[in-house]
């Protein structure tokens, strides 16, 4: 059966001056096609993309960039928390998703109603081999990258290439960054937005909203690892009752996240505490 996958970097606020980006592509068992190209969307304009292209007889898979599941009231998520340890390691910070945070997680944020309208089943493990249905899962882009590439792996080794920050962008890491997603785009045999990523690297200022383009390819890479790839070269920290972060990962991201949800208690690929988690790289499904 053939998958679709959609890869949405909300912006997490329903801003119309700062709106979020989706793309896709589609899987039919042995090749890719029908790339559509990141656009710019509101949570609105990413419900109708979606809809549109699924189809009741394929999987789509839509994995965004954003805390999908957020029960706390203040402070950060368990998975958040874990994921962290590495993520400062890498010279970056992690947002906190709480519900305190009106226009992001209150009650009557946009990413509830897009959820609820949405109706796609939240199940990262059942997406992995469903043949059917509309799924949704949270992705990383941050984590993600220095799993993708060597060169981002490493103390305060993350990538510095968001223009929006003007005192620490970083345009060689924005080429950089254009460069992995080609490179992750050749190995999963996905050519088909090639000219995009050309496109990209020859942006000579970009701009944020350039930014939350190349993010969402991120995460739709993100979502055909998960898909395609051996499940031991990504992970899923957390749960679905607290939370949960999914994102391709190397050996040594996978041994500081194991440590700190060790730690803490906190599921690392469905299995939880310091027993069960201490056989190292044996915890993968």
């Amino acid at each position: 059966m053939g998958v679709t996958f959609v890869g949405f970097d909300s912006a997490w606020t329903d801003n119309r001056s700062h709106p979020g980006a989706i793309c896709a592509i589609h899987y039919d068992g042995e090749r890719f096609s029908d790339f559509r190209e990141p656009a710019l969307v509101s949570f609105g304009q990413a419900l109708d993309f979606i809809q549109a292209i699924h189809k009741p007889d394929h999987q789509t898979l839509v994995a965004i960039d954003q805390p999908t599941i957020v029960p706390n009231h203040s402070g950060m998520r368990p998975c958040e928390r874990v994921a962290a340890s590495p993520v400062s390691w890498l010279g970056g910070g992690v947002q906190p998703a709480n519900r305190s945070k009106v226009g992001m997680f209150d009650d009557g944020a946009p990413i509830w109603s897009f959820l609820r309208d949405l109706s796609a089943v939240e199940d990262p493990e059942r997406a992995r081999t469903a043949e059917i249905g509309l799924y949704v899962m949270e992705v990383f882009p941050a984590l993600a990258l220095a799993a993708l590439h060597g060169d981002f792996s490493g103390r305060m080794r993350g990538p510095r290439y968001n223009p929006a920050r003007r005192k620490t962008f970083c345009q060689k890491d924005w080429d950089r960054v254009v460069e992995v997603v080609v490179a992750e785009a050749l190995a999963l045999r996905c050519e088909s937005f090639d000219d995009w990523c050309a496109s990209s690297k020859a942006i000579g200022a970009p701009q944020k909203s350039d930014q939350d383009k190349l993010d969402a390819v991120i995460c739709l890479l993100v979502a055909i690892r998960w898909r395609l790839k051996p499940r031991d070269t990504s992970v899923m920290v957390g749960d679905l009752e607290s939370g949960y972060i999914v994102a391709p990962v190397n050996a040594e991201i996978r041994q500081r996240l194991l440590s700190k949800a060790m730690a803490l208690s906190v599921e690392i690929d469905g299995r939880a505490g310091s027993d069960d988690l201490s056989s190292g790289g044996k915890e993968a499904k």
